[in-house]
């Protein structure tokens, strides 16, 4: 009885912060930037904006550093966690964004992002989304109920974008359904983050700094378990967990094992036993075990093998479903944890490097080390067509 109520209190909050986000999206922020968007375009001006987090995400700071040493732009970041604030901190927060969003030249974001979206933006102001995740694997969007509510009403959460990178071809018409864009919005130019991937030094670094951290890794094969939350991110759900600790103890002799939980379910009071982030983790882990996390198509620049531990499969798929079948990955598929120790030591010992260099091919084509560089010339061609056409 008392775990229905803390459930259908949860929706109750839930559905009033979607009544509030509605308003202030249909009323509030529009209101706001017509009001400011008198004033000219700051040239050179340009914004990264997040709301999931509160520091500038790493999906963004490989193109924040790119532009930071160029003399023609001037970066700020406009990022917070809107989860964390109060009502009237998150209210006066978008005032003083939405005054900065009316004037600037570029802006990006790597989430939703409802605040651009919010209102019919000046042409010269061109918004780049540098979507957080590579490849296709479970759907989402508008093609799920997950990430955009049914009760949802107003223009579509990915209104005004002028550029979506995605890692390869082909994502470009699954994104353009998914997120209902014009065609020629979502380009295939890889992906700004995956360059740190390819630099030398910076995995040098993070395979030091593991080391040093975790000493007692050393000797042993590195498995990182990095599974997704289910749900949506008010209310998000793990699993799993049981059935990975209890291998870990079974393989503690020969593994050494690092968790790392979505930051919504640690948000939740859920906790990884690893204090560096993930990406940090690629260059020293042996084997990753996910379920329908998009961390799986990082973790591939590197060519390591990996696993699919999914024991809510069926259900998963009924509910939420993949752009591609589950089973086309070159990796072995568990449902049961009793099969995890198989499936370790196939992965490590047997899997043909060839089958991941081929789904990496298809996945992540454009993710070469070159994509900051290949997005900053898309977007100056876009802005020149733009300039064009005036």
């Amino acid at each position: 009885m008392f775990e229905r109520f803390i459930c259908n209190y949860m929706k109750m909050v839930f559905y009033i912060k979607q009544v509030l986000k509605m308003a202030m999206q249909q009323i509030y922020l529009p209101l706001l930037y017509k009001r400011y968007a008198g004033k000219p375009v700051e040239k050179g001006l340009v914004i990264f904006a997040d709301a999931h987090h509160e520091e500038l995400p790493f999906s963004m700071k490989k193109m924040y550093e790119t532009l930071q040493w160029d003399p023609e732009y001037k970066n700020e970041t406009w990022v917070t966690d809107f989860g964390k604030m109060g009502y009237g901190s998150l209210l006066k927060w978008l005032r003083q964004f939405m005054k900065r969003y009316a004037v600037t030249e570029y802006v990006f974001i790597c989430d939703n992002f409802l605040p651009v979206s919010a209102c019919e933006k000046r042409p010269e102001t061109k918004v780049v989304q540098l979507w957080h995740s590579g490849g296709l694997l479970k759907k989402s969007g508008y093609d799920t109920t997950e990430d955009i509510p049914k009760m949802y009403k107003g223009d579509s959460v990915y209104k005004n974008y002028d550029l979506l990178t995605v890692s390869a071809p082909c994502c470009v018409p699954v994104f353009t359904k998914t997120m209902r864009l014009a065609s020629g919005v979502v380009q295939a130019t890889g992906i700004s983050r995956s360059d740190y991937y390819y630099d030398d030094a910076w995995n040098q670094a993070n395979h030091e700094e593991f080391y040093r951290k975790y000493p007692e890794a050393k000797g042993k094969k590195v498995i990182l378990w990095a599974p997704t939350f289910r749900g949506n991110a008010a209310m998000p759900t793990l699993c799993g967990m049981e059935e990975i600790q209890r291998v870990m103890k079974e393989t503690e002799d020969r593994y050494y094992w690092v968790i790392k939980l979505h930051p919504h379910l640690e948000e939740k009071g859920m906790k990884s036993n690893c204090d560096l982030p993930s990406e940090k983790i690629f260059a020293v882990a042996d084997l990753l075990i996910t379920d329908y996390s998009s961390i799986l198509f990082d973790y591939m620049a590197y060519k390591k093998p990996f696993l699919f531990f999914a024991p809510d499969f069926d259900s998963f798929d009924h509910a939420r479903g993949f752009y591609v079948p589950y089973d086309s990955f070159p990796c072995k598929v568990v449902t049961d944890g009793a099969g995890l120790p198989a499936a370790i030591e196939y992965e490590l010992s047997e899997r043909d490097p060839a089958e991941i260099e081929k789904c990496f091919a298809y996945h992540m084509s454009m993710c070469d080390g070159k994509a900051t560089e290949r997005i900053l010339k898309t977007i100056k061609q876009i802005t020149h067509n733009a300039s064009s056409q005036i």
